[in-house]
């Protein structure tokens, strides 16, 4: 079997022997069509899990980049939503995609976009708990984390790019150096990618790490000094990030 595999995803890789047609032959042309044929439904798959990332390099560039990745890369699973898990690594090791350093970051969150569309349903944080608590208890709240939340620290607007891509709209305007922190929720039935302003990002972060309140607050103050507290309350409880406060 892995003479067969690694056969059929390598076109240097010879017909294995013990293939032969009824008449005993070995033959490599009638062998080429399963191969080829094999070939173009993963890259179709990959496409169909990364469809920001073909949109933005293009169908044929894609092709050729698929077909190196799956020479190294083959499927593991029969579920193909999940084939392409080291597609990110793979793109920033990837020579010609250099010009494009933020595609690895694009396709994580292809990742965790289908991901967060997968997993499991879970009731959403009541904001009349936090409403209800003291100023006493109210700094030392933590949360449990939505199954569905993703959270994606990126050097470049992969979170922007990504929305653009997905959407069809423009991302030549998009500035490259500007780097973006992204949430991907699914509070129903559609998953939502939020860009998170500064301050709100290290806030969301450190509540998904498990902290209080009162220690996601300080790590966002420290970090932006005009941080928005309630703004960023406010999407505590909007988000879907989280679906309760952690019992003590």
């Amino acid at each position: 079997a892995p003479v067969f595999a690694s056969a059929l995803l390598s076109v240097d890789t010879p017909v294995p022997a013990f293939l032969t047609s009824t008449a005993g032959i070995n033959d490599p042309l009638r062998y080429a069509v399963y191969r080829n044929n094999v070939t173009v439904s993963l890259i179709r798959a990959l496409a169909a899990n990364f469809p920001s990332i073909e949109r933005l390099v293009g169908e044929e560039f894609f092709a050729a980049m698929a077909h190196e990745f799956l020479t190294a890369h083959p499927p593991r699973s029969k579920l193909m939503f999940e084939y392409g898990a080291e597609f990110p690594a793979f793109l920033e090791g990837f020579g010609p995609a250099k010009p494009y350093p933020y595609l690895a970051d694009v396709a994580r969150l292809e990742i965790f976009w289908r991901q967060a569309f997968h997993e499991l349903d879970a009731p959403l944080l009541d904001g009349a708990a936090l409403a209800a608590a003291s100023p006493d208890e109210f700094p030392h709240f933590t949360f449990i984390a939505h199954p569905a939340a993703r959270i994606l620290l990126s050097s470049y607007p992969a979170g922007s790019i990504f929305i653009a891509n997905r959407k069809s709209g423009e991302a030549d305007a998009i500035n490259p150096a500007i780097p973006e922190t992204v949430l991907i929720t699914r509070p129903f039935y559609d998953c939502e990618v939020r860009i998170l302003e500064p301050g709100t990002d290290e806030f969301f972060s450190s509540l998904l790490d498990g902290n209080s309140i009162k220690t996601a607050v300080e790590a966002a103050f420290t970090v932006t000094p005009q941080f928005d507290l309630p703004r960023a309350i406010g999407m505590l409880i909007a988000s879907g990030a989280f679906t309760a406060i952690q019992e003590s």
